[in-house]
This record gives structure tokens, C-alpha cells and sequence, in this order.
């Protein structure tokens, strides 16, 4: 089955009553994790962006300390499998100032708590793509904004 392209869909919802909008989300809903994860960020969380952020921060401040050290193959995929759920949090809100400040987080809660980890070069790697990735960001944002993360992110680089 081929899905549908957004305009369609997007067409297609401008067609429908409310009841049917509402019994279309609800389906949609019952069906992934993602679904529902995204939904609730959109009902609950999108209006108070620096709540959902605070809350990610926690969430990444509590897996980074879970990370295992004493294996590092099991380290740094507990670090891979981390980033790919911070991932999918950035990409719920869209917002970029969000991204930048869970990046900054992610990398400086690394470099905090499990600083073992950084003898492995695929993590020091990954670490600096994240980096690379915040400073292309950083120069999308507003020139005040620009200036407050570059300086926190010095921080972190030194």
C-alpha cells in the first residue's frame, strides 16, 4: 500500500468533521509509541516550551548516569541509543533553539558523568558531529541567542 503525500492528507482532513478527526487521531494514537509520544507533546507540552526542555534535560541528566562503564561496547551503544531518543525529541518540537539547548545538554552531561567513555574514539567522534551539528544551528538563530549559546558552548569545549 502506498501512503498518501501530505498535501492529500492535509486536503483530505480539511474535509472531515470533527467527530471524524478526533476517531482519526484517537486510531492513530492506539498504534505506535511514537504516535502517541508526539501527540502528547503537541496537547500537553508545546505550549510551554522551557517545561518540555527542563523535563528532556532530567530524562538525558538520568540515562547518562545509567550509561555502563565498565564495558565500553555497552557504553557507547547506551550513548548511541541516548542520542537517537534526544533525536526524536528535538524533532517533536521543530523548534530550533530546543535543539541547540539538548545538544549542549547531551554533550556537557557526557562530558560530566562519564568522561571514561572518551578514551573510545568513536564516542569523542560522535561527540564532536554533535558539536559540529550545534554550531550550524546556532548560526540560524536570532544574533542575542547566538551569542548566549556559543559562549556555553565554549564552556563545554574546553
Amino acid at each position: 500500500m502506498k501512503a498518501a503525500s501530505a498535501k492529500e492528507i492535509r486536503d483530505e482532513l480539511k474535509s472531515r468533521s470533527e467527530d471524524d478527526l478526533r476517531q482519526v487521531i484517537q486510531r492513530l494514537a492506539r498504534f505506535k509509541k511514537e504516535n502517541k509520544e508526539l501527540l502528547t507533546y503537541i496537547l500537553f507540552e508545546a505550549d510551554y516550551e522551557q517545561g518540555y526542555v527542563d523535563r528532556i534535560k532530567a530524562y538525558i541528566d538520568e540515562k547518562v548516569l545509567e550509561v555502563n562503564t565498565s564495558n565500553l561496547y555497552y557504553g557507547k551503544k547506551n550513548i548511541r541509543k541516548l542520542l537517537k531518543e534526544v533525536k526524536k525529541f528535538i524533532r517533536y518540537s521543530g523548534n530550533k533553539e530546543t535543539e541547540v539547548q539538548l545538544l549542549i545538554h547531551f554533550v556537557y552531561a557526557l562530558r560530566e558523568n562519564v568522561p571514561k567513555v572518551f578514551n573510545s574514539k568513536v564516542i569523542r567522534d560522535l561527540v564532536a558531529r554533535q558539536i559540529t551539528l550545534i554550531k550550524v544551528r546556532i548560526s540560524t538563530l536570532h544574533e542575542d541567542l547566538q551569542f548566549d549559546y556559543e559562549q556555553e558552548l565554549n564552556m563545554i569545549e574546553l
